[in-house]
């Protein structure tokens, strides 16, 4: 069996630093004027009142089942 060298997977890179961090920033970032993320949209109450109505089944369930099998 061999002994391993003591060299790590990747000890031939250049050391990392910190102050020359943004060199590696060289790639184009596109358009991001057009994007939107998820807690940006809006959502209308009808949406609010179905997340709160899931939720509570979902909590109704997992607590009401768990609850119910320990026997209290």
């Amino acid at each position: 069996m061999s002994r391993p060298s003591g060299r790590c997977r990747g000890s031939d890179r250049p050391k990392y630093d910190p102050a020359g961090a943004d060199a590696m920033d060289d790639h184009d970032h596109g358009d991001d004027a057009g994007r939107v993320t998820a807690p940006m949209q809006e959502f209308t109450t009808g949406q609010v009142g179905v997340g709160l109505a899931v939720l509570l089944v979902g909590l109704v369930l997992t607590f009401g089942l768990a609850l119910g099998l320990v026997g209290i």
